[in-house]
């Protein structure tokens, strides 16, 4: 083709003075097509090489341009016709083709699929490509050489399998998925919403295990087990919030006022048992699982007459009188029996005082009442191993496994043919009650306690704490396994009625500056508590020997059963001197924690928060974030839809104790109103807090109960 010269462009677009004329025609509003889109197809340039269209599209190379319905096509109508370009022009001067030439189009917009595409027959040889063009144009064949499929082939053959594999296992899994949440949907909750459906409610409290707690025990289990520094406990897995514990008498609480927080949903002060500031019984959420047909049940460590179980399924006005708490839970009380299974220690308080192994202080055998009430009795290991894993158990079940505290783990491990572990226990339970709803439209409701967390922290002993909380971590296991496996909905929430001991995981022994490290090794060498050493050597001790034998067997007791070789002088002379405060339990355990460089800061408790964990965020959703205990104690009854208030009102106007009008009730029947213990002092503080009297030592007797008798073979 000959180039065609192009005008020079303007060099700006004025074109001159405006025109003053008032006749003047305007053009633009003329243009009545100006509004409407040119067409993306239109030629918006022709030049001597080619076409430039609208939608930006360039055709060159000399090819014509064919516009068919929104469509653009490249034409090389000479492509099929021998001498070219020139063969195409008649005498006349006229365009002149075949037919077939109108199907020599190449589709250039749309622009085509990147699969549809032409490609070149070989990534290297541009003359196959010619060829195969010729062939289309001529209807001859090419002269092609079969080839081997090369590694580009197979390669998209195997995207293309793994992308079809992929898409048909994400169908899988979202069918799963939609099938797995309409199952959950029928026993989820929201906001706004109540739970439906038959489920399980299982709680859990690690009794006196504060945050510090975990880190020690998760940094004496990497050690021990030669487990790398991410590894952590299953509790880890499972903290969704912590939880605030503050009594209604005090900034520090204790187990009793925490329990009651969990179990009624009230504050109370220091000491109550289910009873509020007033005095008057608060309904729980045990009694009220078992009033609206669910199985019930606790399981501890301590004895079942302790706080954390006695604020379950009784009610006194201070936590000492266990003796009136082991007559309520085997059914003295104002709503009956409200407790189906119970494990764990205090077998004391169920035998009459005329009985060896007997702590009551009547003689009342509570063991024989069980029984006519339809308990049946377990006592020991060999009576807890034919409930064979609980396939062979009868409700209601009352297991009383030791005469006070089960031992702490550390201890218990060599007594296994004794005493069975939380662990199993819980396992135990949980079949238990699972197999007794199996045919109700009612769960169960299963409190657990690792009750002896609390009891190393009070000792300050490290080497017993971490092996407790392993303990319960295990426990904590079993329990989400259940929940796992069983066929029931269900959900597990734990938590900490406190911390206890103000436990910190670094010491500084000297004035000098101390060192950034605590040494867990020093705990995985004691094979024994602290109590344990105790009360070896005070048993020595006791049979009066010489001086130098005393030194020499506590030396050995140190070795055998904390693994301390280089005790001081001053330490031994601590361990002997009947005088030190605590005993020597404490002294043991001060030994084991300066050489391990653990910190305590009380023997009692602190108001530390602690960890609130859930098996699932999605049914526990109300309690992530910071909350006060109360608010555990509202979510257990609210998960399991109970009321509450229904059940403090019939506690309250119960035959056995009208709190509203106490006085005449107590003046005509006394017996009535002692099923709570004699109310508190007037001078015990139940609400507010107590100020600072310019006094560092305080009485460590509850006022007002002083020389009283609890019921519990000793006066306080």
């Amino acid at each position: 083709m000959i180039p065609r010269a192009h005008p020079a462009k303007p060099r700006s677009h004025d074109r001159g003075p405006p025109s003053k004329e008032d006749t003047q025609t305007d053009f633009a509003a003329l243009n009545v097509l100006g509004n409407i889109p040119a067409p993306t197809t239109a030629v918006d340039a022709c030049l001597d090489s080619g076409f430039h269209l609208d939608n930006g599209v360039k055709i060159t190379g000399g090819d014509g341009v064919l516009l068919v319905g929104g469509e653009a096509f490249a034409w090389k109508p000479w492509a099929g016709k021998e001498g070219g370009r020139d063969t195409m022009v008649n005498k006349k001067g006229q365009f002149e083709v075949d037919e077939q030439v109108w199907g020599i189009l190449g589709l250039v917009w749309p622009r085509p699929e990147p699969l549809l595409a032409p490609r070149p027959s070989s990534d290297h040889s541009s003359i196959r490509n010619a060829e195969e063009e010729d062939a289309l144009l001529t209807g001859e064949r090419t002269n092609r050489t079969p080839q081997r499929r090369g590694w580009s082939f197979w390669k998209e053959v195997g995207l293309f399998a793994w992308a079809l594999i992929a898409t048909a296992a994400v169908i899988v899994l979202a069918v799963v998925y939609q099938h797995e949440s309409n199952q959950a949907g029928e026993n989820s909750w929201g906001p706004s919403e109540k739970p439906t459906g038959k489920r399980n409610l299982i709680f859990m409290v690690s009794d006196g295990m504060g945050p510090t707690s975990l880190t020690m025990t998760r940094g004496f289990k990497q050690l021990t087990q030669g487990l790398a520094a991410d590894d952590i406990l299953v509790l880890d897995n499972h903290i969704i919030g912590t939880s605030r514990t503050r009594s209604s008498s005090s900034l520090v609480t204790d187990s009793a006022a925490g329990a009651t927080a969990f179990s009624c949903g009230f504050k109370s002060y220091n000491g109550a048992i289910s009873v509020l500031p007033d005095h008057s019984p608060c309904g729980t959420v045990l009694e009220a699982a078992a009033l609206a047909g669910y199985k019930t049940g606790l399981v501890v460590t301590t004895r079942i007459t302790d706080a954390t179980p006695a604020c379950f399924a009784s009610h006194v006005n201070l936590r000492q009188y266990e003796d009136r708490i082991a007559e309520q839970e085997i059914g003295e009380h104002p709503l009956g029996r409200v407790v189906d299974l119970i494990l764990g220690g205090g077998r004391c308080h169920f035998l009459p005082n005329t009985t060896s192994g007997s702590c009551r202080g009547d003689d009342r055998d509570l063991v024989a009442i069980a029984k006519e009430k339809g308990f049946s009795y377990i006592d020991d290991r060999a009576g807890f191993n034919a409930l064979n894993n609980g396939k062979e158990a009868q409700l209601p079940l009352l297991g009383l496994l030791a005469e006070k505290d089960i031992p702490f783990e550390i201890d218990r491990r060599t007594q296994d043919d004794v005493y069975p572990s939380l662990e199993e226990m819980a396992r135990t339970a949980l079949k238990i009650l699972s197999e007794a709803t199996a045919d109700s439209d009612k769960g169960f409701f299963l409190m657990i306690e690792g009750s002896r967390i609390d009891h190393a922290g009070h000792g300050n002993d490290p080497a017993a704490q971490v092996r407790e909380v392993l303990a319960y971590d295990k426990a904590f296991a079993a329990v989400l396994e259940f929940l796992e496996q069983d066929s029931t909905p269900g959900v597990l929430v734990g938590t900490s009625d406190h911390e206890t001991g103000g436990l910190a995981a670094a010491r500084q022994l000297s004035s000098n500056y101390p060192q950034y490290l605590w040494l867990p090794g020093v705990l995985a060498n004691a094979s024994h508590s602290a109590e344990y050493a105790g009360r070896k050597l005070n048993a020595y001790l006791s049979s009066e020997p010489s001086a130098s034998a005393q030194r020499q067997f506590a030396r050995e007791l140190l070795e055998t059963a904390l693994g301390v070789t280089d005790a001081t002088e001053s330490e031994v002379d601590a361990l002997i001197d009947r005088k030190v405060a605590g005993g020597p339990a404490y002294v043991f355990a001060d030994i084991i924690s300066r050489r391990a460089q653990i910190g305590w800061s009380t023997h009692g408790h602190s108001s530390v928060d602690v960890n609130i964990y859930a098996s699932s965020v999605k049914d526990a959703w109300r309690l992530q974030g910071n909350h006060e205990n109360t608010e555990v104690g509202n979510f257990l009854a609210d998960y399991l839809g109970l009321d509450i208030e229904a059940v403090t009102k019939r506690l309250q106007e119960s035959a056995y104790w009208s709190f509203t009008d106490k006085s005449s009730v107590a003046a005509e029947s006394p017996e009535k109103f002692s099923w709570l213990g004699d109310p508190l002092g007037e001078d015990v503080r139940t609400e507010g807090l107590d100020t600072y009297h310019g006094e560092f030592k305080k009485r460590s007797t509850v006022p007002g109960v002083e020389g009283q008798d609890c019921g519990c073979g000793r006066t306080h």
